[in-house]
């Protein structure tokens, strides 16, 4: 039996400081926000918003670290961590989450299995393609 190796894209995305993107994001590499953003973001990589980062959108990822603001739900597939400086309004759906004392969080939290998380962000994605069909 073949073994598949997927190999790692080592692509980091940057968005500085005074950026202000609005709209959705794709990528399949790590992206760091410093600036804003106005639309759902989507990678197979690591999300770290800084804490000059704003996200107005669902995110959903492999990890990611929050340091700045987010306004959304948040789909992590392994570990989210929140740092002292993070504020999230939203939902969080994750495996792991590791949340620093200071950080400020409003909203749910569902922890699950790694399965359930890719589950979600699979049953997510089908949603929104149905409703761009509509």
């Amino acid at each position: 039996m073949a073994k598949i190796m997927e190999t790692e894209n080592n692509v980091i995305n940057q968005i500085g400081l005074g950026t202000e993107i609005t709209g959705d994001v794709t990528t399949n590499g790590d992206i760091r926000f410093e600036g804003t953003l106005k639309g759902n973001l989507k990678t197979k990589g690591k999300v770290v918003v800084g804490e000059t980062g704003n996200v107005k959108g669902e995110i959903i990822c492999k990890n990611s670290v929050i340091e700045g603001n987010i306004e959304g739900k948040i789909t992590v597939s392994e570990l989210l961590t929140l740092k002292a400086t993070s504020s999230l309004k939203g939902d969080i759906v994750t495996r792991r989450l590791a949340i620093e004392p200071g950080a400020k969080f409003t909203g749910n939290c569902s922890m699950a299995s790694e399965t359930n998380t890719e589950n979600a962000t699979k049953e997510q994605g089908t949603e929104k393609s149905k409703e761009t069909v509509r």
